[in-house]
Order: C-alpha cells, then structure tokens, then sequence
C-alpha cells in the first residue's frame, strides 16, 4: 500500500467517523440537530487533525481560501505551517502551490516534485487530493521527503564513478608489478621483495579509499536527518589523540589540548563528530611540520550558541585560491605529495558533510609559510523535539 493510499484510507475513515456523529447528534426539541454544520465541520476537522498526527510524514488540510485548516508536526516543521494562517505566506514552492490551485479548482488530484535547499537539500513529492467536510470543499496535501530514495541513488551513481576512477591508478600498478614478479625478476628476490613491499602500500592505498568512500556515502545518506545527542567534543578530542599516539610518535609531532572556560557540550553524534576530530589532526601530523606542534583549541563560538574546535598546524601552507576548494571529493593541492602521505582526497569532504548534518559550519584560514588553521563550530547541545531529529 503507497503512503497515498494510506492517508486517503484514514481521512476517509476520519470523514466517515465525522459524518456519523454529526447523523446521530442530539436533536433539540424542535427536531432541529444540536449542532450547526460549521460546528460539524470543526468536530471533523479535529477528527482529522489527530488521524494526520498518526501520519509518518507532513499532511495538511487548507480550506478554499487557501489557509490552513488542520496540519500535523511534520507538516509544521517542514513548511512552518499554522492553523488559520495562509499556506502560501509560510512556505512558499511554486509548483506546490499549482498543485493546490489545480484541486481547488475541480481537478482530482494533482502532484508535484521541488527540492528545499536550505538548510540541507531535501527533495519532496507532493501529493494532493479534495475533501469535503460538513459541506465545505478543501484540499489535503501529503508532502513525502523522499531525500532517502533520491540520495541512496545518486550515492551509487557517485561511488561506481568515483571508484572507477580513483582505484584505477593502484590498479594498474598492481598488474604492472605482478607481471614484472612473473616475468623479468622471477629470478630476482631482492626486486621482488622491493616490489610486493610497493604492492602492499597500492593495496593499502585501495582500502582507505574504499573505507572513505563507503563512510562518505553513508553520510550523505543521512545528512538531511539532524542528531539529537549531546557529545562532549572535548573528551571526543582527547580520545583521539590519545588513540593516534603511537602515529604521533613517529611522526615526532606533539598536540597540544587548550579547553577554555565556558566551552558547552555539542549536539552531534559521537562517531561522526571522531571522523572529523581525526581528519583535522590526521592532515595537521601529514601536512604540518615535522618536529613542530599541532595546536588544538576548543572554545565557545562567538554567538554563543556554538562550540569551536580549531587545529592549527605549522606547515607549508596552502594558498589562497585553493581553499574553497578543499572540501571537493579527491581535491588535493598537491597530488602526488597527497598519495606519499597516504591521502585519498575525501578527508575534508567527509569533514563537509558530518558538519552539513549537524548544521555547523567549517572555517580554513592558511597562508603560505604560515602553516594552516581548521575551525569546526558545532551547535551547542540542547533537548531537540522528535520530529526535528528525524528531519531537522
């Protein structure tokens, strides 16, 4: 049965419900019903607004004025929708409201698909359908976020071509090993120890990839639900460089852990908000001097209503009409110093994307010869409804 199907069956049931109780109302003495069929109509419409709570996704219900008669949570999340209030005031889609109008104006049903950008994109079919009630004509439109569906297949679109693409390099470095083990250094144990060393490295090299790969698009999946946890990004940071010691050590790097005062929990999912305190540190140990300090700073952010994780390094630097392109899949200012230092060009991608779902916000400030400074500010924690976790 299709969401559609489903709505229409319980409004129905609604109506049916509505219409029964106005017939078997108390008569008054005169043989008159007790009820006026306006005071009908809103003992239905109260029926109605409960059986739309029940709904997984946004339903209203709009009289022939176009104001909104009856919606449920989701709706008045997504479109910010109050009863007795224009819906065309409070969210404003064209092709939505075309919709409406062709209802309204005799059609059966009618539909529409639009994107919302903000604050992530989010793609939405919209259905709608007439109703009547205690005489009165109205529209019930039905809003399914399909953002799952749609990103679920762009993600595979995305990872066969990016795939394709970036394991075609190692690849071929495999073969070309391969076939010089088989053929001229058969005989040659120390070349071929040389070369199945180089071909553990390539293999390597395809792992992290994939692992990126599969954790990008598993994010992005989820990006348009917001987290409602509360996370400590401090410990977060201390658990990570203290699992990262040991590549610490070898790459002679100290961190350095500055928590000021009035620094405020976050809300974030744990695991995600560790991707992005080890991508930061990870490229500050593979990029930033070697022997030098990695300065890591966490404080309130300057509104208030977030906490700022910065990690400064004292590297080459990067310049400046590269920056805003950091955050591309496979960017790198540098390829090939990138793939020495076992890069896969998705770190700050992934970076991108938790912060996108957690709706923060990243900042990269570098000169070159200056080293470079990456600051993260997430929203601070607070009790978020149900119905924003699911769809923020």
């Amino acid at each position: 049965m299709s969401l559609w199907l489903a709505v229409t069956l319980i409004v129905a049931a609604a109506l049916g419900a509505a219409a029964f109780a106005f017939i078997h109302a108390p008569h008054s003495l005169a043989g008159a019903p007790a009820a006026a069929p306006n005071e009908a109509a809103g003992g239905g419409l109260a029926d109605i607004t409960a059986a739309l709570q029940a709904l997984p996704h946004a339903a209203l219900l709009l009289d022939e004025t176009g104001r909104v008669a009856a919606k449920n949570a989701a709706a008045a999340e997504l479109t910010g929708a109050a009863v007795g209030k224009p819906f065309a005031a409070s969210f404003r889609v064209p092709d939505l409201h075309a919709a409406i109008e062709q209802v309204r104006d005799g059609a059966d049903t009618a539909e529409a698909s639009f994107t919302l950008p903000v604050p992530v994109e989010r793609s939405i079919e919209a259905h709608v359908a007439p109703v009547e009630i205690g005489g009165r004509r109205y529209q019930l439109a039905f809003l399914h976020d399909i953002t799952a569906m749609v990103r679920v297949e762009k993600m595979r679109a995305d990872f066969v071509a990016n795939a394709s693409h970036e394991l075609r390099t190692p690849l071929t470095s495999l073969s070309g090993f391969l076939e010089t083990i088989m053929g001229p250094a058969k005989d040659d144990p120390e070349a071929t120890q040389r070369f199945l060393e180089i071909m553990q490295s390539q293999a390597a090299r395809m792992r992290r990839l994939i692992d990126d790969l599969l954790s990008l698009s598993r994010i992005e999946l989820n990006e348009h639900m917001r987290p409602a946890a509360k996370a400590d990004l401090a410990a977060i940071v201390r658990d990570v460089v203290d699992a990262g010691q040991p590549l610490l050590t070898r790459a002679n790097v100290k961190v350095l852990i500055e928590v000021a005062e009035g620094t405020r929990p976050v809300t974030g999912e744990r695991d995600e908000l560790v991707q992005i305190a080890q991508n930061l540190i990870d490229n500050a140990v593979k990029y930033g001097a070697e022997g030098g300090d990695i300065a890591v700073r966490l404080f309130p952010g300057p509104d208030g209503t977030t906490t700022a994780l910065s990690v400064a390094d004292k590297g080459l630097g990067i310049a400046r009409e590269h920056l805003p392109r950091l955050t591309e899949r496979f960017y790198r200012v540098d390829a090939t110093a990138s793939r020495e230092r076992g890069g896969t060009g998705l770190g700050l991608a992934i970076v991108k994307h938790i912060l996108n779902r957690h709706r923060g916000r990243l900042e990269i400030e570098s000169e070159p010869g200056k080293g470079s400074k990456f600051t993260i500010f997430v929203p601070v924690w607070q009790p978020v409804p149900a119905a924003s976790a699911v769809a923020g």
